[in-house]
């Protein structure tokens, strides 16, 4: 009776020594399973673990229409770099020695002017550049070098302006050409320019303007723009002046920004030049003859 107790109890302790080994096979299956370190089962229905593998293969993520887009993009990025940047670059590269090749071209051409661009080297640039002398892109040519007298540019002027615009031949200033003409649709520009070009237009040893230089610089600037022009004109031409003023000139400007068209607003007790209260006058009592 006691072998077949101690039978049993042998018996017992390697039932519980089986099923704990199970145990923690199956909780090392298990676990293994949760890190996908194992196959399938087979269609045989055997299974088989696979710890070959330190890490399941890494599965491919499939491209979004964001990603394809993206791609396509930076594809076409890199193929304009590759056949435009060095065509960008080297029309971005002003030369300062082609700038003075360039101005010399011009000076010179006048006696004892060799650094100095003269009226005939200034007929030969605009015959160049294909523009009038007379053509306001010209004033506003001169104002972007700082020229301080009409018909000349100096050599500090030209490589200091021309410079600033990235101008160092005839064709990069004529493809300019309308860039400096926009510059006059912008309000506080055009007041600049208007007031540069009296200093620009008068003789360095007067402080007004002759009356026939003035009147050929407002139809340059305010012929086209202000429809009064042509009345402002005559009146002058038949008045007594003879020269044109700093304060004169200014507030024509102003007078053809603000007084209407049929001068229903213009204010004879206001601050007005003593000129422009003349033409009222007169256009009054030439519209009423």
């Amino acid at each position: 009776m006691a072998r077949l107790v101690d039978l049993c109890e042998k018996i017992d302790f390697q039932l519980n020594s089986h099923l704990s080994t199970l145990a923690s096979i199956h909780k090392i299956y298990h676990t293994l399973h949760k890190l996908n370190l194992t196959e399938d089962v087979k269609q045989d229905g055997h299974s088989t673990a696979c710890c070959s593998r330190a890490m399941p293969p890494r599965k491919k993520r499939r491209p979004t229409a964001g990603d394809d887009l993206s791609a396509k993009k930076s594809r076409q990025e890199s193929v304009f770099r590759k056949h435009e940047a060095p065509q960008i670059r080297e029309e971005e590269t002003f030369s300062s020695k082609r700038c003075l090749e360039w101005f010399y071209e011009y000076a010179g051409e006048t006696q004892g002017c060799d650094d100095v661009v003269g009226p005939e080297g200034m007929e030969k640039f605009c015959e160049d550049i294909g523009v009038e002398p007379e053509n306001v892109v010209m004033l506003v040519l001169a104002w972007k070098l700082d020229a301080q007298s009409m018909g000349y540019f100096t050599l500090q002027e030209w490589l200091k302006g021309m410079g600033s615009l990235q101008c160092d031949c005839t064709e990069r200033l004529r493809n300019s050409l309308d860039y400096l003409r926009s510059v006059l649709n912008d309000t506080n520009n055009f007041k600049l320019i208007y007031r540069y070009a009296f200093d620009f237009a008068r003789e360095k040893d007067q402080r007004s303007l002759d009356l026939n230089t003035a009147k050929c610089m407002l139809g340059l600037l305010l012929g086209k723009t202000w429809p009064l022009f042509p009345v402002f004109n005559q009146f002058l031409e038949q008045s007594k002046y003879k020269v044109i003023n700093k304060d004169q000139w200014c507030n024509v400007l102003e007078f053809s920004r603000t007084i209407n068209l049929d001068l229903s607003n213009y204010d004879e007790d206001g601050a007005w030049p003593v000129l422009l209260d003349e033409f009222v006058e007169w256009n009054k009592e030439r519209e009423m003859s």
